[in-house]
């Protein structure tokens, strides 16, 4: 059962509801969002960044592999410009699942969404995934037989011990059909003493401890979530450098270095 909604406590879709210039938040966690201006000043680009590399990523998916089945892990508000508006724009009949155990990301998402029959939210703990994939909210929709686009963006760093993050998405990715894809980005600390390490271990120390705990890993074990799969070119990679649209005009910053992102192909 889900636990009902907490607005005095910060949560974290609406924090990154916040950062991403949404309208689901109170100030529990616009206070956690000026916390972290106060480290990472370009942290709200960053955001934008990185959906703007989810939108290239499912673009791929719907328009250039022909994915029509995906499951959005922790995906927070399905707002405008997210994973079934993306998907539905290249392949309208797309079956697009959220999923969230947060139960304000759960009402207002129906909300949204409305009777749009192709797009659905389950209110189920990633955590869990045989859970998850069992849950008729999932198997009404998802055809686990038939290759499924898995999405995990920016979410599995919040699970502190690596080798449960590791096994949590490898029992996802082993449930799905060959020809599935996943979908995945993750905080990183370069460890090289730069600024961008400097930037990723402040944040990492600011939020432990608090329920926003976030785990900024090294390549190598970010590099261990995409084990057995084919990684798609450019490989793991900062948001920026997969399939850019086009000319940059924003210059980068160290926020631009602290996360990788990627995309696999069960083969």
């Amino acid at each position: 059962m889900t636990s009902p909604a907490d607005f005095d406590r910060p949560s974290i879709a609406r924090v990154f509801d916040a950062l991403v210039g949404g309208h689901e938040h109170r100030e529990a966690d616009r206070e956690v969002l000026r916390q972290i201006l106060e480290l990472a000043p370009e942290a709200l680009v960053m955001a934008r960044e990185l959906r703007h590399w989810l939108k290239r990523a499912v673009r791929f998916l719907a328009d250039q592999v022909g994915i029509e089945q995906f499951i959005d892990l922790g995906s927070g508000f399905p707002t405008s410009e997210n994973t079934h508006t993306i998907a539905h724009r290249y392949s309208p009949h797309a079956q697009v699942v959220y999923v969230d155990n947060d139960p304000v990301v759960q009402e207002r998402g129906r909300q949204l969404l409305g009777e749009n029959d192709f797009t659905h939210i389950a209110g189920n703990d990633l955590t869990r995934p045989q859970e998850t994939l069992d849950d008729p909210g999932v198997t009404a929709h998802i055809d686990l037989r038939r290759p499924v686009g898995l999405i995990l963006c920016a979410i599995i760093h919040h699970i502190e011990d690596l080798a449960q993050a590791q096994e949590i998405v490898r029992t996802y990715v082993d449930a799905l059909a060959p020809g599935s894809y996943l979908v995945l980005a993750h905080q990183f600390n370069p460890g090289d003493g730069s600024e961008s390490s400097d930037v990723a271990q402040s944040l990492q120390d600011r939020f432990t401890g608090t329920g926003l705990d976030t785990l900024y890993r090294t390549r190598a074990e970010i590099a261990s979530f995409f084990a057995g799969l084919e990684l798609v070119e450019p490989g793991l990679v900062y948001p920026h450098e997969w399939w850019p649209d086009g000319p940059r005009f924003m210059p980068l910053s160290p926020c631009n270095f602290t996360t990788l992102a990627g995309v696999g192909r069960k083969p």
